[in-house]
């Protein structure tokens, strides 16, 4: 193998690429996609923090709370009605008011309130409708008095907002939608046209060609990884250790790319894999980090798992290398095997015999 012969080829394989309906579509499509879950989850379907009230004895609190444009104020006639309320989700919080609630806080006694959260609320809407509870309280009586808040948890405590969800597919569309598709469809094109046993004939060897071909889709991959992540500001505490589990990723995506190219005969044969077949199998662990409820264990049995996990526990911004490590280590193995599987598959097909 020659580092020049496969420098020119890498121009040529960018320059080509560039004009590809592919590398549009792999670019476009997951920066559109970003954007537009970004605007719909991180804005449109943002509601307001929401409170429910059980009040036994009319107090002021419950006509405060409903002035105001910051949170939504539902008021409930039972203390049952509030809790089926909070363990659906209609409220976030569920304030059960004593009676004389009101002249215990004038007369500085101490008073205690019960307080049902859902488990799934997100934390920003509880802290919202804890400073709203506290503000409304001083502002009754017009100072600060001795009210202690007893939480429980009803429903299952997860708060994933969408945005997190949903980040585990936006990135593996972006790592592997280039980073396979690009070497594939270029290696399929140059059977096709018979120009890979043209090329074979002179001094340039089938490692250059190859090689060449999986730089363009590494480098693709990556580029889309590190941008997808920037988009969404997702990118953590631990550049370095992100940047080496993308890279990792995109020479999966690219050497999937390869072994499709070299074994599949026809374009629509490629997509057809793609649609039927090997979207399910790439983007799976995607499926379960977006339903919670899903058995995580059920995320490992696919090969991208060991990719996704180790970027979603760097973008939270609160993990370490010993979090990841068994993730990364099986990753690099997956790859070595592909690469090795690619090798041997390029051997057998007499087509690719210089």
């Amino acid at each position: 193998m020659s580092l020049r012969r496969v420098g020119v080829l890498l121009v040529k394989e960018l320059l080509q690429g560039s004009k590809s309906f592919i590398l549009v579509w792999a670019v476009v499509a997951p920066i559109i996609i970003s954007f537009v879950i970004s605007l719909i989850f991180g804005t449109w379907f943002t509601e307001k923090p929401k409170l429910g009230i059980y009040d036994e004895d009319g107090s002021e609190l419950v006509m405060a709370s409903k002035e105001l444009n910051s949170v939504i104020t539902r008021e409930y006639s039972t203390i049952h009605e509030m809790k089926a309320a909070v363990e659906r989700g209609t409220v976030d919080i569920g304030m059960a008011l004593p009676e004389g609630f009101d002249s215990s806080l004038i007369e500085g006694e101490e008073t205690e309130i019960t307080a049902y959260v859902w488990g799934e609320s997100l934390a920003k809407n509880r802290i919202i409708l804890a400073t709203t509870i506290s503000n409304l309280i001083r502002d009754l009586v017009g100072q600060e008095t001795p009210v202690e808040i007893e939480s429980i948890t009803l429903g299952t405590e997860i708060s994933v907002s969408w945005n997190n969800r949903l980040l585990p597919l936006i990135v593996l569309m972006a790592v592997f939608l280039g980073g396979v598709m690009l070497p594939a469809t270029s290696v399929i094109n140059e059977k096709e046209k018979g120009t890979l046993e043209a090329v074979v004939v002179t001094p340039t060897s089938i490692a250059d060609i190859f090689v060449a071909k999986g730089l363009v889709g590494i480098i693709l991959s990556l580029f889309m990884g590190v941008l997808i992540l920037l988009i969404n500001r997702a990118f953590g505490t631990e550049p370095i250790l992100l940047l080496l589990v993308l890279a990792l990723g995109a020479i999966m995506a690219s050497g999937l790319g390869l072994l499709l190219g070299t074994i599949v005969k026809s374009i629509t044969m490629l997509f057809a894999i793609w649609k039927f077949g090997g979207g399910l199998l790439l983007f799976g662990p995607a499926i379960v980090y977006m339903f919670p409820d899903i058995p995580q264990w059920i995320g490992k049995v696919f090969p991208t798992y060991y990719l996704i996990q180790p970027i979603v526990e760097l973008s939270k911004g609160s993990s370490s290398w010993s979090n990841i490590a068994l993730s990364v280590f099986i990753l690099a193995g997956l790859d070595l095997l592909l690469i090795g599987i690619v090798m041997i598959v390029l051997k057998r097909k007499r087509q690719f015999a210089v």
